[in-house]
Protein backbone atom coordinates (compact mmCIF):
# COMPACT_ATOMS: atom_id res chain seq x y z
CA UNK A 1 0.00 0.00 0.00
CA UNK A 2 3.15 2.38 0.38
CA UNK A 3 3.41 5.03 -1.66
CA UNK A 4 -0.50 5.23 -2.82
CA UNK A 5 -2.04 8.75 -2.36
CA UNK A 6 -5.04 9.41 -0.08
CA UNK A 7 -7.24 12.76 0.13
CA UNK A 8 -8.28 13.81 3.45
CA UNK A 9 -10.88 16.39 3.44
CA UNK A 10 -13.09 17.90 6.43
CA UNK A 11 -13.23 21.27 8.01
CA UNK A 12 -11.40 20.54 11.44
CA UNK A 13 -7.81 20.79 11.07
CA UNK A 14 -7.25 18.96 14.22
CA UNK A 15 -9.36 16.41 12.45
CA UNK A 16 -7.53 16.26 9.37
CA UNK A 17 -3.76 16.56 11.09
CA UNK A 18 -4.30 13.79 13.16
CA UNK A 19 -5.80 11.26 10.28
CA UNK A 20 -2.73 12.42 8.10
CA UNK A 21 -0.46 11.30 11.30
CA UNK A 22 -1.69 7.80 11.44
CA UNK A 23 -1.59 8.06 7.30
CA UNK A 24 1.69 8.72 7.08
CA UNK A 25 2.88 6.03 9.63
CA UNK A 26 1.16 3.66 7.10
CA UNK A 27 3.07 5.00 4.16
CA UNK A 28 0.38 6.96 2.34
CA UNK A 29 0.93 10.06 0.70
CA UNK A 30 -1.40 12.16 2.61
CA UNK A 31 -3.68 15.52 0.53
CA UNK A 32 -5.61 17.43 2.17
CA UNK A 33 -8.28 20.08 2.02
CA UNK A 34 -11.13 21.64 4.40
CA UNK A 35 -14.01 22.68 2.40
CA UNK A 36 -15.86 20.53 -0.57
CA UNK A 37 -15.27 23.13 -3.65
CA UNK A 38 -11.31 22.55 -2.82
CA UNK A 39 -11.89 18.61 -2.29
CA UNK A 40 -13.54 18.26 -5.92
CA UNK A 41 -10.77 20.51 -7.05
CA UNK A 42 -7.82 18.42 -5.73
CA UNK A 43 -9.57 15.05 -6.68
CA UNK A 44 -9.64 15.97 -9.95
CA UNK A 45 -6.35 17.66 -10.15
CA UNK A 46 -4.18 14.93 -8.09
CA UNK A 47 -6.37 11.96 -8.59
CA UNK A 48 -5.38 10.10 -5.48
CA UNK A 49 -5.98 6.41 -4.63
CA UNK A 50 -8.94 6.97 -2.31
CA UNK A 51 -10.84 9.86 -0.58
CA UNK A 52 -11.71 10.08 3.38
CA UNK A 53 -14.42 12.87 3.18
CA UNK A 54 -16.46 14.85 5.88
CA UNK A 55 -19.64 14.97 5.41
CA UNK A 56 -20.62 18.27 6.85
CA UNK A 57 -18.16 20.66 4.59
CA UNK A 58 -18.57 24.51 3.65
CA UNK A 59 -19.73 25.51 0.66
CA UNK A 60 -20.54 21.82 -1.26
CA UNK A 61 -21.20 19.23 1.39
CA UNK A 62 -19.68 15.80 1.21
CA UNK A 63 -22.66 13.98 -0.24
CA UNK A 64 -22.79 16.81 -3.13
CA UNK A 65 -19.00 16.05 -3.95
CA UNK A 66 -19.28 12.59 -3.88
CA UNK A 67 -22.55 12.27 -6.25
CA UNK A 68 -20.42 14.26 -8.36
CA UNK A 69 -17.43 12.57 -8.59
CA UNK A 70 -19.20 9.36 -8.78
CA UNK A 71 -20.37 10.86 -12.02
CA UNK A 72 -16.81 11.35 -12.54
CA UNK A 73 -14.26 8.18 -11.67
CA UNK A 74 -14.66 5.20 -8.80
CA UNK A 75 -11.87 6.59 -6.76
CA UNK A 76 -12.80 5.09 -3.34
CA UNK A 77 -14.55 7.01 -0.99
CA UNK A 78 -14.98 6.20 2.80
CA UNK A 79 -17.34 8.95 4.57
CA UNK A 80 -16.77 10.57 7.23
CA UNK A 81 -20.32 11.35 9.55
CA UNK A 82 -21.99 12.07 12.84
CA UNK A 83 -24.92 10.13 11.81
CA UNK A 84 -25.39 6.79 12.74
CA UNK A 85 -28.97 5.56 12.15
CA UNK A 86 -29.41 2.62 9.26
CA UNK A 87 -30.94 5.35 7.01
CA UNK A 88 -28.29 7.83 7.36
CA UNK A 89 -25.61 5.03 6.08
CA UNK A 90 -27.44 3.93 3.36
CA UNK A 91 -27.67 7.59 2.30
CA UNK A 92 -23.96 7.86 1.87
CA UNK A 93 -23.71 4.19 0.05
CA UNK A 94 -26.64 4.74 -1.98
CA UNK A 95 -24.79 8.04 -3.56
CA UNK A 96 -21.09 5.61 -3.92
CA UNK A 97 -19.55 5.87 -0.68
CA UNK A 98 -17.15 2.47 -0.48
CA UNK A 99 -17.38 3.02 3.51
CA UNK A 100 -18.17 5.18 6.22
CA UNK A 101 -16.70 5.99 9.93
CA UNK A 102 -18.97 7.89 12.39
CA UNK A 103 -17.79 10.32 14.80
CA UNK A 104 -16.27 10.18 17.00
CA UNK A 105 -13.99 7.78 15.64
CA UNK A 106 -10.78 6.11 16.39
CA UNK A 107 -7.66 7.22 14.02
CA UNK A 108 -6.35 3.59 14.23
CA UNK A 109 -9.95 1.94 13.03
CA UNK A 110 -10.32 4.78 9.89
CA UNK A 111 -6.65 3.50 9.26
CA UNK A 112 -7.33 0.27 9.23
CA UNK A 113 -10.71 1.03 6.85
CA UNK A 114 -8.36 2.73 4.48
CA UNK A 115 -6.52 -0.40 3.98
CA UNK A 116 -9.36 -2.57 3.74
CA UNK A 117 -10.45 -0.34 1.13
CA UNK A 118 -7.63 -0.08 -1.23
CA UNK A 119 -7.50 -3.68 -1.61
CA UNK A 120 -10.57 -3.75 -3.53
CA UNK A 121 -8.33 -1.32 -5.91
CA UNK A 122 -7.85 -2.36 -9.63
CA UNK A 123 -5.14 -4.89 -9.73
CA UNK A 124 -6.70 -6.51 -7.05
CA UNK A 125 -10.29 -6.52 -7.64
CA UNK A 126 -10.15 -8.43 -11.33
CA UNK A 127 -10.83 -7.05 -14.67
CA UNK A 128 -11.54 -4.01 -15.71
CA UNK A 129 -14.37 -5.92 -18.18
CA UNK A 130 -16.66 -8.56 -17.69
CA UNK A 131 -19.16 -10.11 -20.13
CA UNK A 132 -21.36 -12.52 -19.30
CA UNK A 133 -24.01 -13.66 -22.12
CA UNK A 134 -25.53 -10.98 -22.71
CA UNK A 135 -24.71 -9.04 -19.48
CA UNK A 136 -21.63 -6.78 -19.78
CA UNK A 137 -20.13 -4.85 -16.52
CA UNK A 138 -17.44 -2.18 -17.34
CA UNK A 139 -15.35 -1.64 -14.18
CA UNK A 140 -13.62 0.83 -15.46
CA UNK A 141 -16.48 2.98 -16.67
CA UNK A 142 -18.86 1.78 -13.74
CA UNK A 143 -21.49 0.64 -16.27
CA UNK A 144 -23.58 -2.09 -16.89
CA UNK A 145 -25.51 -3.24 -20.61
CA UNK A 146 -27.51 -5.84 -20.88
CA UNK A 147 -28.12 -6.59 -24.97
CA UNK A 148 -26.01 -3.07 -25.45
CA UNK A 149 -28.67 -1.55 -23.42
CA UNK A 150 -27.16 0.38 -20.64
CA UNK A 151 -28.68 -0.18 -17.13
CA UNK A 152 -29.58 2.55 -14.80
CA UNK A 153 -28.16 1.36 -11.66
CA UNK A 154 -27.25 2.71 -8.36
CA UNK A 155 -23.81 2.46 -6.92
CA UNK A 156 -24.93 -0.35 -4.35
CA UNK A 157 -26.69 -2.19 -7.34
CA UNK A 158 -23.49 -1.76 -9.65
CA UNK A 159 -21.44 -3.45 -6.11
CA UNK A 160 -23.51 -5.89 -5.58
CA UNK A 161 -23.89 -6.98 -9.45
CA UNK A 162 -20.01 -7.10 -9.31
CA UNK A 163 -19.21 -9.32 -6.89
CA UNK A 164 -21.83 -11.87 -8.64
CA UNK A 165 -20.65 -11.14 -12.02
CA UNK A 166 -16.93 -12.24 -11.29
CA UNK A 167 -18.01 -16.04 -9.57
CA UNK A 168 -20.41 -17.11 -11.89
CA UNK A 169 -21.94 -20.37 -10.05
CA UNK A 170 -20.84 -19.28 -6.48
CA UNK A 171 -23.27 -18.77 -3.84
CA UNK A 172 -22.51 -15.90 -1.79
CA UNK A 173 -24.11 -15.37 1.50
CA UNK A 174 -25.81 -11.70 2.09
CA UNK A 175 -22.99 -11.25 5.38
CA UNK A 176 -20.40 -12.03 1.87
CA UNK A 177 -22.47 -9.92 -0.19
CA UNK A 178 -22.30 -6.77 2.12
CA UNK A 179 -18.52 -7.60 2.58
CA UNK A 180 -16.89 -7.77 -0.50
CA UNK A 181 -19.77 -4.74 -2.16
CA UNK A 182 -19.53 -2.30 0.51
CA UNK A 183 -17.04 -2.83 2.96
CA UNK A 184 -19.20 -3.96 6.32
CA UNK A 185 -20.51 -6.10 8.34
CA UNK A 186 -23.55 -4.61 9.51
CA UNK A 187 -26.10 -7.09 10.69
CA UNK A 188 -28.96 -4.43 10.22
CA UNK A 189 -27.97 -3.86 6.82
CA UNK A 190 -28.36 -7.88 6.15
CA UNK A 191 -31.92 -8.36 4.78
CA UNK A 192 -31.51 -4.65 2.85
CA UNK A 193 -29.40 -6.38 -0.10
CA UNK A 194 -32.43 -8.53 -0.91
CA UNK A 195 -33.81 -5.21 -1.66
CA UNK A 196 -30.99 -4.65 -3.90
CA UNK A 197 -31.28 -8.05 -5.38
CA UNK A 198 -34.82 -7.39 -5.93
CA UNK A 199 -34.13 -4.51 -8.04
CA UNK A 200 -31.54 -5.87 -9.89
CA UNK A 201 -33.45 -8.28 -11.16
CA UNK A 202 -36.42 -5.97 -12.14
CA UNK A 203 -33.72 -4.42 -14.36
CA UNK A 204 -31.86 -7.24 -15.91
CA UNK A 205 -34.62 -10.15 -15.93
CA UNK A 206 -37.31 -10.55 -19.01
CA UNK A 207 -39.37 -12.21 -15.92
CA UNK A 208 -37.99 -11.77 -12.48
CA UNK A 209 -39.89 -14.77 -11.15
CA UNK A 210 -38.38 -16.74 -13.66
CA UNK A 211 -34.62 -15.21 -13.18
CA UNK A 212 -32.46 -15.92 -16.21
CA UNK A 213 -29.43 -14.50 -14.28
CA UNK A 214 -29.57 -13.79 -10.49
CA UNK A 215 -30.81 -16.84 -8.41
CA UNK A 216 -32.00 -17.22 -4.80
CA UNK A 217 -30.41 -20.31 -3.00
CA UNK A 218 -33.11 -20.89 -0.55
CA UNK A 219 -31.58 -20.70 3.14
CA UNK A 220 -27.48 -19.80 1.80
CA UNK A 221 -27.81 -16.59 -0.26
CA UNK A 222 -27.95 -15.63 -4.18
CA UNK A 223 -25.52 -16.64 -7.43
CA UNK A 224 -25.14 -15.46 -10.75
CA UNK A 225 -26.12 -18.37 -12.99
CA UNK A 226 -23.53 -19.80 -15.35
CA UNK A 227 -26.03 -20.48 -18.17
CA UNK A 228 -29.21 -19.52 -19.26
CA UNK A 229 -30.86 -23.05 -18.56
CA UNK A 230 -31.09 -23.18 -14.48
CA UNK A 231 -33.93 -20.95 -14.65
CA UNK A 232 -35.47 -21.35 -11.26
CA UNK A 233 -36.00 -19.01 -8.40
Amino acid sequence: MSGKKVLVVDDDVKTVELVKLYLNRDGYRVLTAYDGNNALQMARESRPDLIVLDLMLPGMNGLDVCRTLRKESDVPIIMLTAMTTDDDRLTGLNIGADDYVTKPFSPRELAARVRAVLRRLPGERGPDKIEHGALTVNFLKHEAYLDGRPLNLTPIEFKVLGVLIKEPGRVFSRAQIIEKALGHDFDSFDRTIDVHILKLRRKLEPDPRQPRYIKTIYGAGYKLLETDSDTQP
